[in-house]
């Protein structure tokens, strides 16, 4: 399976121009940097997800009365 299978379908996409970024260039720093940036930003969407997931739900519940 190819990487590059689970990236979205626009070249444009932030996503898929961030995982296409060369990483060589980085020093030490840097790349603990952009580590800690990342894992911030999943835990910003994993809270999203969350969110959307007890919304959803509570919606439902409502309308099931």
């Amino acid at each position: 399976m190819d990487d590059d299978e689970n990236l979205p379908r626009n070249a444009n996409d932030p996503l898929v121009l961030l995982v296409k970024q060369d990483l060589d260039p980085l020093s030490v720093d840097e790349l603990d940097q952009r580590i800690s940036l990342l894992k911030s930003e999943i835990n910003r969407c994993e809270a999203k997800k969350q969110f959307a997931v007890s919304h959803r739900a509570s919606a439902e519940n409502l309308f099931k009365k």
